[in-house]
């Protein structure tokens, strides 16, 4: 039988700090953490406004590891770090409005909420545009990682595709990136669909690990748990 660790007392007028299991954090916690990023000020390079000889400076300053999310002494909270490039108005004119009125309309129905049905919902509305994700703990990997990425939608080697899902991974692994992908449709984040949801939804639906025997990614479907070919 193991002894069982008496965790350390705790002194009168101190307070234990519970500390968040990352396991078993709900869905409801996900929103509340993503909506202010969404909110709150970007940092954004945009290409077709910002000279590219400023790039070089714009990234050193912008890296990852040197922006606090929730601001200091200097600036303010900042949601996101950016490159864009073109037009990002979503292509297919998606029907937000559509889309929020038929999900709410699905969860009063007391109908199964499953993939299918969320599938059906962002086919109707046309919202049929989503993202590769990636996460890394802070350091080199996500410094290196991030300017990878930056620089390749610089170049225009990244570029949002109608339908070519695949051949973003592609792109993205061809920066040098390696490490695990997650793909999410935005369906997922417009209804707020995060993980450990009621529903038990997957809101990512690809998963890409990097073969480096193959040279290339090998793919998952989590809805089928199949390899996608």
């Amino acid at each position: 039988m193991e002894e069982e660790q008496v965790p350390p007392a705790v002194e009168s007028g101190e307070s234990p700090t519970a500390i968040p299991n990352p396991e078993v954090f709900d869905s409801e916690g996900y929103v509340t953490d993503a909506m202010p990023a969404d909110l709150d000020p970007w940092i954004v390079f945009d290409c077709g406004k910002t000279p590219r000889a400023e790039f070089d400076d714009w990234l050193e300053s912008n890296r990852p590891s040197q922006v606090s999310r929730y601001g200091d002494e200097d600036k303010g909270p900042v949601g996101w770090i950016a490159v864009r490039r073109g037009d990002h108005s979503d292509p297919n004119h998606a029907d937000m409005d559509g889309l929020q009125e038929s999900w709410d309309k699905l969860l009063a129905s007391g109908r199964t909420v499953n993939f299918q049905e969320v599938k059906e919902l962002a086919l109707k509305h046309r919202v049929l545009s989503g993202k590769w994700m990636v996460s890394l703990k802070t350091g080199f990997n996500l410094e290196h990682a991030w300017e990878c990425v930056a620089r390749a939608v610089l170049d225009g080697k990244i570029l949002q595709v109608k339908g070519e899902v695949m051949w973003l991974d592609t792109a993205i692994r061809a920066t040098g990136v390696k490490c695990r992908l997650a793909h999410k449709p935005n369906v997922y984040t417009y209804l707020k669909i995060y993980e450990n949801n009621c529903w038990n939804l997957r809101p990512t639906i690809y998963d890409s690990n990097f073969n480096l025997c193959l040279r290339r990614s090998l793919v998952f479907n989590k809805v089928t748990n199949l390899e996608v070919i």
